[in-house]
Formats: structure tokens, sequence, C-alpha cells
């Protein structure tokens, strides 16, 4: 008789669960990840793990301009998840955010450098157009082919990342200052050309009052338009789009030329609003992690405010914590990598669960 080993546990995908279910998951998740984080910064430091959790939360509230540059770092990156978020709900995967938000950049900084001499009136709505066109066109080169040719989105908005660092990287050593420096520096430091105005006297508030407006747009837009309504379609079935009329290529190219003309507004808040330079780094891998901001949040941009709210806090207090425990930034980034791990297991137990294998005997005559 041949006796075939069944595994102890399969994984299952589980039905429907209440909304309590997942945030509750998500909730150990996150006491999980920072009880670990905090068993290695014992371990590492020697340092009581109270003042680990004390140092996480000084992180983000130790101050005013901590919590400012907190809503400032959460509004960036909910930028770039929102501008994502059509295309990902249209089944087009665009990991091409780092890129768009860098072509945005890259053209508000030529306006500040090369229109240094026009007064703001002109060079702000300057740098708003060209950034937003500049995006959009970065997003639809891959939509383009995507939609004539049939290539794959995903190693295409890839590599439009790669591209876009180097062109900037190249503009860095064009436009050095001072020369010999390989970097641009602060455009326009005495003029303040081109300088977003302060708000509140923060010069963040006004980068976080756009990305909110852009946040409820979004949600109108996916949720209660025509537009929205064919994105829906085409994500779930692309026959059942053209059988009801929806000309697909159409949408492709149209949702990638505003998922990148929303990177390169973020771009443009990057440089004209906060950062006033431009370099390869300046985005800051925003683009990789609005990916998982967006699919955390289920494509939902309500839910993304508390996402990435909830990211950055946590990769702020890891970096805090590298800072006043005298440790590199490379400690700070294991302790992002260890909550990141825990946040993602805990989203995998939301949609699948461990199922006991039962045995069956079977005789055989």
């Amino acid at each position: 008789m041949n006796k075939t080993r069944q595994p102890l546990f399969h994984i299952v995908k589980r039905g429907e669960t209440p909304w309590y279910f997942g945030w509750g998951v998500r909730a150990i998740s996150i006491v999980l990840a920072l009880l670990c984080c905090g068993l290695i910064t014992t371990l590492v430091t020697g340092e009581n793990p109270f003042q680990f959790f004390a140092t996480v939360i000084d992180g983000s509230f130790g101050s005013s301009r901590k919590f400012m540059v907190l809503l400032q770092n959460t509004a960036m990156l909910l930028c770039i998840a929102l501008a994502l978020t059509p295309a990902f709900k249209m089944r087009f995967w665009n990991i091409g955010g780092e890129g768009q938000a860098l072509a945005g950049a890259l053209a508000a900084a030529a306006c500040m450098i090369l229109m240094k001499d026009l007064p703001n009136l002109v060079v702000i709505p300057c740098m708003v157009v060209t950034s937003l066109l500049a995006g959009a066109v970065w997003g639809a080169v891959p939509a383009l082919f995507k939609a004539k040719f049939g290539t794959n989105e995903t190693l295409f908005t890839l590599m439009m990342n790669y591209v876009a660092t180097q062109i900037v990287a190249y503009f860095s050593v064009v436009w050095e200052n001072p020369k010999g420096s390989g970097s641009i520096g602060v455009i326009n430091p005495i003029s303040k050309i081109g300088w977003f105005p302060d708000l509140f006297g923060s010069k963040y508030a006004l980068n976080i009052i756009i990305v909110v407006l852009v946040t409820v747009g979004m949600f109108i837009y996916l949720n209660y338009t025509k537009h929205g309504y064919e994105i829906s379609v085409v994500g779930e079935s692309e026959r059942t789009a053209r059988y009801i009329g929806i000309k697909v290529e159409k949408i492709v190219i149209r949702t990638m030329l505003i998922s990148g003309a929303i990177c390169g507004l973020a771009g443009l808040l990057l440089v004209g609003g906060t950062n006033h330079t431009l370099n390869s780094a300046i985005v800051d891998g925003r683009g990789f992690t609005a990916v998982m901001v967006s699919w955390l949040a289920k494509f939902n941009p309500i839910w993304m405010v508390l996402t990435s709210f909830l990211l950055v806090f946590l990769q702020r207090g890891a970096g805090e914590i590298a800072t006043d425990f005298g440790l590199n930034a490379s400690f700070g980034d294991i302790l992002t990598g260890v909550i990141l791990f825990f946040i993602i297991g805990g989203e995998f137990f939301i949609t699948y669960k461990l199922s006991l294998t039962k045995s069956s005997k079977k005789e055989e005559k």
C-alpha cells in the first residue's frame, strides 16, 4: 500500500471577515514589531527597554518641529501612494513612482534655476505646469508601450526609475553650486525665487494642505466618477471592459498620465516647498514604500492617511533610536525592516489562515 505523506498544515484563503478583525491583526503586528525592536535594541545597547519606547515617541512628538516634520513626511509618502492607486486598481503595476516624482522635481528645479531673474508670480506657475507635465510624460511612456506593444509594465516602470535617477545626477553636476562640489546646493537662497510661501509660520503647512486636497479629490475620483468606474471595470476584467465598450488602451494611458502627474506634484512639493534643492535621493525611496501603503490600505485613499502616518511614525522612531543611542543609520534601517516584516506578515494572516490537515486512512484490500 502506497502512503502519501500529507503536510501538517496548509494555507487556506479566508472568506469575508469583519473590519475589526483586520485592524486587530494589524494592531497585534505593530505591537509585536515594537517588542521585537525593543528586544534587539536592548541586546545591542544594554539600555532599558522602556527607554526604547520613549525614544520612538520622542522621535515624532518630542517637539512641535518634529511633529511638523512627521506630518510633512506623511504627506509626501501619501501623495505618491495616492498617485499609484489608480494604476493599481486598474491592475497596472506602476513601480515607477520614484522616477516620476524625480521627473517632477527636476522640472521644478530647472524653472527655479533658469528663471531666477523672474518674479515668483511667473516662476511658481511655470514650476507647477512643468512638474505635472514631466511626471505625466514619465508615467505615460510605459503606459503607451503597454497599450501598443504589450510590454511588461513592472519592469518598464522600474527601469524608468533608474533612468530618472541618472538624469537628475547629471544635472546635479551641470548646475553644481559652488563649482566642483558635485551638488546643486540650496537654490536661490537669497532671492527665494521658486520657494513656496510659508503658512501659519511653517514651510510644511502648504504641502500638507495640498496633499489633503489631493486625498479628498482622489477619493471622489475613484468612487464617484465615470473614470473611477472605468478603472474598476478594467481592473476586474479587460474582456468585460471591452465587451461593454470601454477602450482599455485609452484608459491605461489616461490613468498613467494622472498617476505620473500626481507623482510629479510630489516632486514639486519637495523642491519648491521644503528642500529647495535637487539631488537623486530627494524622493528618499518613497516611491517604493508608497506601493506598500497603497496595498495595505486596500486602495482606499482615506485609509492611506492612517497607513502613511503609521509607517512614517515607526520609521522616524527607528531613526531616532539610532541617533540617541549613538548607532549608525544602518541600525535604524534594520529596525525599519523588522517593523515592515511584521506588518507584511500581519497582512498575510488577514488574507490567509493556517489550517490543520486532517489525516485520512484508506484501506486497500
